[in-house]
């Protein structure tokens, strides 16, 4: 080993500057303490507020828990490395301006005869009470942002997603949106095509 690589620390022999990981780390370990300290503030209250101690016993999901904490000026949906939502920028999947509660946004990116590439912006959108999908198409999504529950028709639960998970729907699979997250909302990639897969 050179005597060189012996004297200096990893990251300088790696040629990265030193503490650029470490900066990022500060910020995400700052990022989350604020929201322990939001969320200790939170629950503060609703031990001294019986109206909000009961609306928060009525919520069924992460969802409800988030937005009812936002009504009351709290943020703690925000997760370990998420970014605050940027200046919307039409070439960034993520910074798009979220919608309104309860509705989706879709937007086509790529289109060819036998395929096409959306972008989906949810927030706080469900399926309405007894409606199931059942597209001619196969669609495959990935979640970008957020996190969201989908349920097949013919299983008990709904699917749980979060940032990162990806799911093949068959054409002709019944399915439902049950949850999306409220602003800065859930957001998809899907690739919808109608052809059966080869391979």
């Amino acid at each position: 080993m050179a005597d060189d690589q012996i004297l200096k620390p990893a990251h300088l022999r790696a040629g990265q500057p030193k503490g650029g990981g470490r900066q990022v780390a500060e910020a995400q370990l700052q990022q989350f303490l604020e929201k322990v300290r939001q969320l200790n503030s939170f629950i503060d209250l609703s031990e001294i507020d019986p109206g909000l101690r009961q609306e928060l016993t009525d919520c069924s999901t992460h969802q409800a828990v988030v937005a009812l904490a936002r009504s009351r000026g709290f943020e703690i949906g925000r997760r370990w490395g998420e970014k605050t939502p940027a200046t919307p920028n039409p070439s960034n999947l993520l910074s798009q301006a979220c919608p309104a509660a309860g509705e989706e946004r879709s937007e086509v990116l790529l289109k060819l005869p036998s395929w096409r590439l959306e972008r989906i912006h949810s927030c706080q959108a469900s399926s309405p009470p007894d409606f199931w999908y059942d597209q001619a198409e196969h669609e495959w999504v990935v979640l970008l942002q957020g996190s969201a529950q989908i349920r097949f028709e013919g299983e008990d639960r709904p699917r749980q997603l979060c940032q990162g998970d990806s799911l093949l729907i068959s054409a002709h699979r019944r399915h439902r949106l049950v949850a999306t997250d409220p602003d800065p909302g859930s957001i998809w990639l899907a690739l919808f095509w109608s052809q059966a897969c080869e391979g």
